[in-house]
């Protein structure tokens, strides 16, 4: 019999990095946003339900978009990141003025979430392969898993861009380093944003791109970890930020392990601006070679 799974989709952000969702660049044919090819590919995977994070004030421009497209085709429920969403007893700096990251984004949809689930970005083009992967190890194991791009096909032609870059040991992460990725007279560099020594990779080193399965008791971990960020960074609650690849770490160390899983799909993005013609333009590509309808939501 197989399980109810859920998409988790990290949209808090979208409002303020486009001036507002009606001015998100569309990509499909029939204004299309690349978060509709994400839903579309994840229901086609067994996806069963799409938990939308998302800031409490673009609920109506949101619902009225997005949701009027996916409302009929899947369960969705709606989750809002809030800075006061937090444990009793904190106290939010005035200086404070963005919420707390992708961990604090996750715990505001804690009541949602109540079976193995994926966490995916709004704003990237993770391909069909990616979520039957992900759809498979959420079904068949109980794993924490992250989806390992090659680096190669997630770089921007327009300059440098920013990555995980995963470190692995016979499928098993060793460690993820946030790193600033450049590639100079055809070799990639990486850039530690902790400042450790610059280090080169291959075209196919494994990234994560924020695709990550995880298990319910994810969240019962956050419901408690939280507690331990706010007392850890009391000194720091300005700009402190309580993120996902943290907890992950966090779990990792209690003994359970964060297992890689490659795909060979192509991660598509919009890094810069010039970066949008060209992922409209691959799309054109796969509704032609018959991988997407023209118009995704038509009956």
């Amino acid at each position: 019999m197989k399980k109810d799974i859920t998409l988790v989709i990290m949209a808090a952000g979208m409002g303020s990095r486009f001036g507002g969702l009606k001015q998100i660049e569309p990509m499909g044919p029939n204004g299309e946003f690349l978060i509709d090819y994400s839903i579309f590919d994840a229901i086609r995977a067994g996806f069963t339900k799409v938990v939308f994070i998302i800031k409490k004030e673009n609920y109506e421009v949101f619902k009225e978009t997005i949701g009027a497209r996916v409302e009929p085709h899947v369960k969705v429920e709606y989750a809002f990141q809030e800075m006061d969403k937090i444990p009793e007893g904190v106290e939010i700096p005035e200086e404070r003025v963005k919420p707390w990251g992708t961990a604090h984004a996750l715990y505001c949809a804690e009541e949602f979430v109540n079976e193995p689930f994926a966490v995916i970005s709004a704003d990237d083009f993770y391909g069909d392969e990616a979520f039957k992967i992900l759809a498979d190890s959420l079904q068949n194991t109980e794993d924490n898993v992250v989806i390992g791009y090659k680096i190669g096909q997630t770089m921007s032609e327009e300059g440098s861009v920013k990555r995980g870059v995963c470190f692995e040991t016979n499928g098993v992460i060793d460690k993820i380093v946030e790193s600033k990725i450049e590639k100079v007279d055809g070799v990639i560099h990486g850039y530690p944003l902790n400042g450790d020594p610059e280090y080169t990779m291959s075209e196919d080193h494994p990234v994560s791109m924020l695709m990550y399965g995880l298990q319910e008791e994810v969240i019962d971990f956050l419901n408690e970890d939280i507690k331990v960020f706010f007392e850890e960074n009391k000194d720091n609650l300005e700009k402190g930020e309580y993120l996902l690849p943290d907890v992950l770490e966090k779990i990792k160390a209690g003994g359970k392990e964060l297992k890689l899983i490659p795909t060979s799909q192509r991660w598509m993005g919009v890094t810069y601006k010039e970066d949008t013609e060209k992922v409209q333009t691959k799309i054109k590509e796969f509704i032609k070679d018959g991988i997407y309808p023209n118009n995704l939501w038509e009956e």
